[in-house]
């Protein structure tokens, strides 16, 4: 399946149950000549839209309470946290940046998408594209933060965060530490191999539905960390997160779902929880979509405190419910509650796909939220 960048499609086969809570599909416009056409705006929701969760509206530019578990409504105007800009006298971290190459992964070779793709047959399922692709080389880039207040050689709790480097992520941690709202932590902000979409390596490492991405940031990148910048990094994963943004988001919680041996904490802006993996998986055919439809859904809970977003113009409104990114998240908040996780699930009104505003408002209360339970040194 791929992320709908670009182009508009439909499903042909939509269970009635799904139709019954999605919006009319939007018209596609025709395509131009010698082009495909282009995607129509995705259609504002509203949170209130029978069938999603029932959530809490908040005043607008205000955040949830970091002890609240459970479904709010922000906006529709997102202010910038103060906690997002650089504050005079706070410390700032340093932050290190490296590169690693395709040769020398045992993981990930290097994958690109064909631009022009032999003619094939139809394929064999309404909605799916067949994509082709051919080994290439890539060079990954990835962005290591330590804190100012680290103490080298010590044991430290850690982020890995997805499609980095991550210079928001970096300025809020100097202030939220600082403030001895947030441990001190290492953050690990690794790019993608390149690409986007099925067939692509952003799309093999971030929507596939394995434990395999978490294995080769555990056997690639952190002892490489480690090795180079002089820091150890916790092994209990109570002082673990992932975080990302889109699909970037579907490996954070690939990672902690697979593995939480690894890691309890999660952070989503914009989750792609859709039918996005390539190449099909016949035991997970719905790609990452399989996390509310069967494995949490079927599942007993796991260890993880999530807090994840999503907004009401974001991805989707065309009718194709598995590639509905509002849905999705809809749904995956509904097997959060229903399985009784610490979770808190934030609708953002005005917002698109990973709307920048909304992390400006947010991100430093999603990080306290996250790490609630995890101990904080005490101002001197």
């Amino acid at each position: 399946m791929f992320r709908l960048t670009g182009i508009a499609f439909l499903i042909g086969s939509i269970a009635a149950a799904a139709m019954a809570q999605t919006p009319a599909p939007a018209a596609t416009p025709a395509p131009p000549a010698g082009g495909r056409a282009a995607r129509p705006p995705a259609p504002t929701r509203d949170p209130h839209t029978p069938g999603y969760v029932t959530a809490t509206e908040l005043p607008d530019g205000t955040n949830a309470s970091i002890k609240a578990d459970g479904n709010f409504i922000i906006g529709a105007t997102h202010p910038a946290a103060p906690e997002m800009a650089a504050q005079e006298n706070v410390p700032e971290g340093t932050i290190y940046n490296f590169t690693m190459e395709s040769t020398d992964s045992k993981f990930y070779s290097g994958v690109a998408r064909d631009t022009n793709p032999t003619p094939q047959a139809a394929p064999p399922e309404p909605g799916r594209r067949m994509v082709s692709s051919h080994p290439a080389p890539y060079t990954r880039k990835v962005a290591v933060y330590v804190p100012k207040q680290y103490v080298a050689g010590t044991v430290a709790p850690f982020i890995v965060g997805a499609d980095g480097p991550d210079k928001g992520l970096f300025t809020a941690l100097d202030n939220l530490i600082a403030q001895h709202r947030l441990p001190v932590m290492i953050a690990v902000s690794i790019g993608n191999g390149s690409g986007d979409g099925p067939g692509s390596e952003r799309g093999l490492e971030y929507d596939t539905m394995s434990g395999k991405y978490a294995e080769f940031v555990e056997a690639e990148v952190l002892p490489l960390v480690e090795k180079q910048y002089n820091v150890k990094l916790t092994r209990d994963p109570e002082g673990r997160m992932t975080m990302g943004g889109s699909s970037g988001g579907s490996a954070a919680m690939a990672m902690a779902w697979f593995h939480p041996e690894l890691y309890h904490r999660v952070l989503t802006y914009s989750g792609t929880y859709v039918n996005n993996q390539f190449p099909v998986d016949p035991a997970l055919p719905h790609g990452a979509w399989e996390l509310h439809e069967h494995l949490m859904a079927d599942s007993p809970a796991k260890p993880l405190r999530i807090w994840m977003e999503v907004g009401d113009r974001d991805n989707g409104g065309t009718g194709d419910v598995m590639h509905d990114w509002v849905i999705a998240n809809e749904n995956m908040a509904k097997v959060l509650a229903a399985k009784a996780y610490h979770y808190q699930f934030v609708f953002a009104r005005n917002a698109g796909h990973t709307d920048r505003a909304v992390k400006l408002q947010t991100l430093p209360e999603a990080l306290e939220y996250v790490w609630q339970g995890y101990p904080v040194a005490a101002k001197k």
